[in-house]
């Protein structure tokens, strides 16, 4: 290319600068922004559906992850300033050491993390998972909530045959007659339940806390206190709104996350989810699953739950 070619080329492209901005100006808009991560239909549709989310003081950066795991692990690095998971899944990277705190809960029906067979097994009680292969997640919701099901029928762990999947590999292994059983949560529950014709063997009603936290880093909540407090609100009136439009709710997220309607509609019928106060009661009961949980080896490591939460976040919550 001769050099008379070369001055052609450079001077019909378009010269793109970058504006430089000031440095003051960079970090009142960080101050600004709240990075929240969000798991697929949670969050963002929760609040964008429920309309809470609009003439926000502040400007909500998402990041999208697939499970809670990455989402910790982000929010653990400071990636994110905040996020929501299962109580569980919190306390085990918690208990690790990670720099986090629980500001707020949501709760769900028991019923909301079951055991379900397929239509045609032969399987018709709790005792029949004797010598039974079961699919669950380890480290999470289902694992407790499956220990704590055959703990409550009188069924030493060792008798079970435990296949450590996550849902889209259990899914496959439970259509396909690989595994006899799968313990999971809504929706995915609904889906096996009105797609592929499972039945539920039985849940976790009053085994389990069956709730959810939200959860952020700890540098986040020394410096956006006053943002974290109005999202935790926002948050509580958007499960309040949830609760008395399932219907609205469950079509907004359908359209969001390509799921079908009506499994998300009954999924939100059983799970029946609202905030609730992060108060001494539910610390104690936080603390019994936990220490459970860690006895169980669902946890690593013990937790001090009192230590894990902030209660001032949702002290006018009520009950």
């Amino acid at each position: 290319m001769t050099d008379a070619t070369r001055r052609a080329l450079l001077g019909a492209a378009p010269l793109v600068v970058p504006l430089a901005v000031p440095r003051a100006s960079r970090a009142q808009s960080a101050a600004r922004t709240l990075r929240v991560g969000n798991q697929r239909g949670g969050l963002r549709s929760l609040l964008e559906a429920s309309g809470v989310a609009q003439d926000l003081p502040y400007r909500i950066e998402w990041s999208e992850f697939p499970a809670a795991q990455p989402l910790l692990e982000a929010l653990n690095a400071h990636a994110v300033d905040l996020g929501t998971m299962g109580d569980l899944n919190f306390f085990s990277v918690y208990s690790s050491g990670a720099p986090i705190t629980a500001i707020a809960a949501s709760r769900s029906d028991g019923a909301s993390q079951a055991i379900v067979v397929r239509g045609d097994s032969p399987i018709r009680g709790v005792a029949d998972l004797r010598g039974k292969r079961v699919a669950a997640a380890r480290g999470g919701w289902t694992h407790y909530s499956l220990l704590s099901i055959l703990h409550q029928a009188g069924i030493p762990f060792g008798d079970v045959r435990f296949a450590w999947l996550l849902p889209a590999e259990a899914a496959l292994a439970f259509r396909t007659g690989e595994v006899d059983a799968w313990s999971i949560w809504e929706p995915y529950t609904s889906l096996e339940v009105l797609n592929f014709g499972a039945r539920v063997l039985a849940d976790a009603r009053g085994l389990t806390p069956s709730a959810s936290v939200l959860a952020v880093n700890n540098r986040s909540l020394a410096e956006r206190r006053e943002q974290l407090l109005d999202f935790v609100r926002r948050d509580a009136r958007a499960w309040a709104w949830a609760q008395e439009n399932r219907a609205a709710y469950a079509r907004v997220t359908a359209q969001a996350i390509r799921q079908p309607e009506p499994v998300l509609l009954r999924a939100y019928e059983v799970n029946r989810t609202r905030a609730v106060p992060i108060d001494a009661a539910l610390v104690r009961e936080f603390q019994q699953a936990v220490d459970r949980a860690h006895a169980w080896g669902v946890i690593p490591g013990k937790v001090s739950v009192a230590d894990a939460v902030d209660q001032s976040f949702t002290r006018d919550l009520g009950t």
